[in-house]
């Protein structure tokens, strides 16, 4: 068998059961029995082929995800994760923005960034341009408001219990992405930076920007440095500027994504939590670090 259909669900609000496998490997050809990874919540399926599009299909109003993946080199040696609403449920400069009665303006335009509809470049800018004047130790405020995503320390720990190298390449703020690597115990993290003056921000981002194609590279620079392919990693992430590491990457997943996402990235999680990464890389739980 050269594939394997991999099952999961939400831990928070479980429906996986024996009907729901059946009615996913009827889209399949030369499906053997379900393996359980987690009773309840994770199952894969060899299989010669299927289509995932019908599969999915089946399985919609279910709450369970359906990823259809080759068998060979699974288990990835790298993670290289996005941060906001990947690692963390929050996106820092939105509530960086409600602090000073902008929320809503700036949630807005990183809502059409994120689904790809504006350039991440002059975006950024434009929102940090409108942060112009808040005093710095605000940044610290919102970082004790930092919330991290379900499953994204089960994620990091046993990937890095079994011997993988672990990063954030952010498009957001470094001071963020800091206390988020020292919070999870990662390897490393690329993220921008904001000037400050006088104790405040100036409204200006420091260049060079990160944006697509510098989390691209900043993937194949990570995993040169290691000695690695970009097979043998699997990167995550939920916006537009996440689609080119997400291509790039042995397995790339679209977590939680932006519909115009979804549709450019063949696996993606829309109802689990980050250990679904695990399980599509064929963990089973009691391997998990917990």
């Amino acid at each position: 068998m050269s594939h394997v259909l991999v099952l999961t669900t939400d831990p928070a609000a479980p429906s996986l059961d024996d009907s729901i496998v059946a009615r996913a490997t009827s889209g399949l050809i030369g499906a053997q029995a379900p393996r359980w990874l987690a009773p309840g919540l994770a199952c894969e399926i060899d299989c010669a082929s299927g289509v995932i599009a019908a599969i999915r299909a089946a399985l919609a109003g279910t709450g369970v995800d359906a990823n259809l993946l080759p068998r060979a080199s699974r288990r990835k040696r790298l993670l290289v994760a996005d941060m906001e609403s990947t690692l963390i449920e929050n996106e820092m400069i939105d509530d960086l923005a409600a602090m000073i009665g902008i929320g809503a303006e700036v949630a807005e335009i990183t809502r059409r960034t994120m689904n790809g509809e504006l350039d991440f470049k002059d975006s950024i800018r434009e929102r940090v341009a409108l942060l112009a004047g808040m005093p710095a130790e605000r940044m610290e405020e919102a970082a004790t408001q930092i919330r991290l995503m379900p499953g994204a320390e089960t994620l990091i720990r046993t990937m890095r219990a079994h011997g993988a190298y672990t990063a954030i390449v952010s498009g957001g703020f470094r001071i963020f992405t800091r206390q988020v690597r020292e919070r999870l115990a990662i390897d490393e993290d690329e993220a921008n930076d904001l000037e400050i003056a006088a104790g405040a921000l100036t409204g200006e981002v420091r260049e060079p920007v990160l944006d697509r194609n510098a989390k691209e590279r900043a993937l194949v620079r990570i995993a040169a440095a290691r000695g690695l392919s970009t097979d043998e990693a699997v990167t995550v992430g939920d916006g537009a500027n996440d689609v080119a590491m997400l291509a790039r990457a042995g397995l790339g997943v679209a977590f939680r994504a932006k519909p115009a996402v979804a549709a450019q990235v063949p696996v993606r999680i829309d109802h689990g939590d980050l250990t679904a990464l695990l399980y599509l890389q064929g963990y089973r739980a009691e391997a998990f670090a917990r």
